[in-house]
């Protein structure tokens, strides 16, 4: 290790900034972003900042212990609108770009989110949610006159009440409203007892395109159309016919055309994401990726970031090509699309693209880009010029302080002959000749992607001894459509002998390995496998399970995703094939587990609730197995990525006490 540097510990967190929603300005000379980062008093705070491509440092436009965020600027550019909770709960504000203090421009009792200005100025689009017996016009005070009220039960007759996002619906819907900048009257666009999401405007200002499922058994079918609405009649057009699941839609310049993302469930939650391009007035709809195998949007996975936007398909000036993410191979990048359905890369490197915004005019990019060296930074891409152009360096006093390690790529031969892919890093004071235990790491999903992008709790692993392996199993994203598809009504099966295949591959081929100091951690689906293999192999000294499953019986009733879930991916329903269920469930086989073993949970988890480290722990307990449970407050199913960020270094450095002692 460089003697100038030190090994990353747990508390870097707050070290680090994160860089989100590259914005570029109208002219093209310059672009907004959000910095977040974790303040001194340990809570989050984010800004909104300005860049001129031609200046070395960006400037702050907006400060204080707030959370600002989605920089959203106006049609002729002297106005930047943005989202901010600095009168205690989300609003929308808007500053001049002369300078100035920013205005609040929506008062709503439940907030406003996703600002969208109309193309002629008029208006912003924004979100905001109702109960059905709510008025748009109810302001922010009115929750204190709520909060005075005696506590009253929650009625719930759906089952779709909760979710680890937000917790209790309350009976509340998401709605897209309208703010008029010439009266300032707001007036709510859609009604129903429905979700409404993903907006775009229309080029004459006239319509708008927006994603929600408005079919009378939407509570338990999950399927997603796009419509149209009119803004002065609010008629409302059904584009897509209740096949599939389609969201972030664009219109075309021209405005005879909509792109859009999605699939129609052929392989449930599975299934590839596509592009898809609509006639906006016959409702022709084409899918234009069907001969690329090859998932469409950014599936990677990391626990910096959480929640950035995904611009979707996105016009060239001439209507000519689309632009839009993919993941592949551990690599999410830019690419191009023409008419003919002809694919090639803008940007296809070796790292991370979680995120860009593209101006026509002058076909450039902007866009976020994370590497397993770097927590992200903004690059300048211009589409028909190779590399691209650095912007940013935010994190480079941070960069230089610590010592990295770099993950090397390594692939394995499966049981059957497949090819699993993954990255091994070596313990971040690595010297030949010395041996050294290792940590297999599980992502969640299962259809999700370990990638090139920068994962601060390997690293810290690594910097405290371990050397860290992490592949993509077979129902990872990132290796086509059979792949992805391959874990499905087999969990713990061809997925579980993957990982294994995995680490007998680097015990063989790295001798600085110790093949009797093996742990293993996970979350989510991660976690669910963390308990697997313990139940199914005694090699692993210690094993760290976070948010996991172990009983799929109960997690069909609890879960807010449980009623569907449990169907697409063991193919079983509770009340028609239990055994199945059972037959999945780590604590079937609580009896063969003799690793010690800690159980992280967040007590808000509604994905993966708590009952289900409770069960485990329980088990284990009565058997006399060594086993802690670890209750995280105020913690949901994100505690790793966006959880408080207290519990997060805590979480971390438990994961490290546990491995320590026991390896």
């Amino acid at each position: 290790m460089s003697s100038n540097k030190r090994p990353i510990s747990s508390n870097d967190l707050t070290n680090i900034n994160v860089m989100n929603d590259p914005q570029i300005s109208r002219d093209g000379e310059k672009y907004a972003f959000v910095r977040k980062e974790i303040g001194q008093d340990l809570e989050y705070y984010s800004h909104i900042f300005i860049h001129h491509y031609t200046d070395d440092i960006p400037i702050q436009w907006t400060f204080n212990k707030v959370r600002d965020h989605s920089p959203r600027w106006s049609q002729d550019g002297t106005e930047l609108a943005f989202v901010s909770d600095r009168s205690g709960i989300d609003q929308i504000w808007v500053m001049s770009t002369a300078g100035g203090e920013p205005r609040q421009r929506t008062h709503l009792k439940n907030g406003a989110s996703h600002p969208s200005w109309s193309p002629n100025g008029r208006y912003i689009l924004f979100s905001t949610s109702l109960r059905t017996d709510e008025s748009i016009n109810a302001t922010e005070a009115d929750n204190a006159k709520e909060n005075e009220k005696p506590k009253e039960p929650v009625v719930v007759n759906k089952l779709r009440y909760k979710s680890d996002d937000k917790g209790f619906r309350k009976a509340r819907r998401t709605h897209l409203a309208l703010l008029d900048l010439k009266t300032d009257e707001v007036e709510i666009i859609t009604d129903g007892n429905f979700d409404h999401h993903a907006a775009d405007w229309s080029p004459d200002s006239r319509q708008i395109v927006f994603s929600a499922n408005r079919d009378e058994d939407e509570d338990v079918s999950n399927t997603l159309d796009l419509f149209i609405i009119d803004i002065e009649t609010q008629d409302i057009i059904k584009l897509t016919d209740s096949s599939g699941v389609y969201s972030l839609a664009t219109w075309s310049h021209d405005g005879k055309k909509i792109a859009c993302i999605g699939h129609e469930l052929d392989y449930k939650g599975a299934t590839l994401n596509q592009v898809w391009v609509i006639d906006a007035l016959s409702k022709e709809r084409t899918c234009m990726t069907l001969q690329w195998d090859v998932q469409i949007g950014d599936a990677a996975i990391g626990d910096i970031r959480s929640g950035h936007p995904n611009p979707g398909p996105v016009w060239s000036s001439d209507q000519n090509h689309l632009f839009f993410m993919a993941s592949d191979h551990g690599i999410t990048g830019i690419y191009q699309m023409d008419r003919n359905g002809e694919i090639s890369a803008v940007h296809e490197e070796t790292n991370h693209v979680y995120g860009f915004s593209y101006h026509a005019p002058l076909d450039i990019f902007v866009a976020g880009i994370s590497d397993p060296s770097n927590p992200g930074d903004f690059y300048k891409i211009n589409r028909n010029e190779k590399g691209k152009v650095r912007l940013t360096d935010i994190n480079v006093d941070f960069l230089k302080d610590v010592h990295l390690s770099i993950p090397e790529p390594v692939t394995t031969k499966a049981d059957d002959g497949w090819e699993i892919h993954g990255w091994l890093m070596r313990p971040a004071m690595y010297e030949e000749g010395q041996r050294y235990p290792l940590i297999l790491e599980l992502h969640g999903g299962p259809h999700a992607m370990y990638a090139n992008t920068f994962f601060h709790e390997f690293q810290v692993l690594a910097a405290q001894g371990y050397a860290v392996l992490f592949t993509n199993p077979r129902g990872s994203h990132g290796y086509g459509q059979t792949f992805v598809n391959a874990c499905r009504e087999d969990y713990g099966g061809k997925d579980y002998s993957d990982l294994m295949s995995a680490v007998d591959h680097v015990i063989d081929t790295y001798d600085f390995i110790d093949e009797n100091r093996l742990g293993v951690t996970g979350g989510s689906y991660g976690g669910f496998m963390t308990n697997w293999m313990i139940g199914h192999s005694n090699r692993f000294k210690a094993a760290v399970t976070q948010r996991s499953i172990s009983n799929w019986t109960s997690f069909y009733g609890v879960s807010d995703i449980g009623f569907f879930f449990t169907d697409w991916e063991l193919g079983a329903h509770m009340f028609d094939d239990p055994e199945k269920l059972w037959h999945h469930s780590p604590l079937k086989y609580v009896k063969n587990i003799n690793t010690p073993l800690l159980i992280m949970h967040g007590e808000n988890d509604y994905r993966c609730p708590i009952e289900q480290g409770e069960q485990l722990f329980t088990a284990l307990k009565h058997l006399e197995k060594p086993v802690t449970f670890l209750r995280f407050p105020e913690a949901n199913h994100d505690l790793s990525r966006t959880g408080p960020p207290a519990l997060r270094i805590e979480r971390l450095n438990h994961m490290i006490k546990w491995f320590k002692e026991y390896l």
